[in-house]
C-alpha cells in the first residue's frame, strides 16, 4: 500500500451567493464543499477534485 503524503496546500472558500436559486447539481456541490450559509468559509486541502468543484460553481463562491 502506498502512503500518499499531503503537501499541506490549502484553498479558502467563501459562499457570497445563495444557492437556492442554482440548479439541484450547483447545490449538492456547494453542500459537498462544506458550505451552509451564507459568508461560510472553509478551509479545503488544494486538489484538483477541490478546484474543478469551485470552478463548477463559481458564480456562487470566491477563492479568499
Amino acid at each position: 500500500m502506498t502512503d500518499k503524503t499531503v503537501t499541506g496546500k490549502k484553498v479558502r472558500v467563501k459562499l457570497v451567493k445563495s444557492a437556492i436559486s442554482a440548479n439541484v447539481a450547483h447545490q449538492a456541490t456547494v453542500r459537498g464543499l462544506g458550505l451552509k450559509r451564507m459568508h461560510q468559509t472553509r478551509e479545503l486541502e488544494d486538489t484538483p477534485a477541490v478546484r474543478g468543484m469551485i470552478k463548477a460553481v463559481a458564480f456562487l463562491v470566491k477563492v479568499v
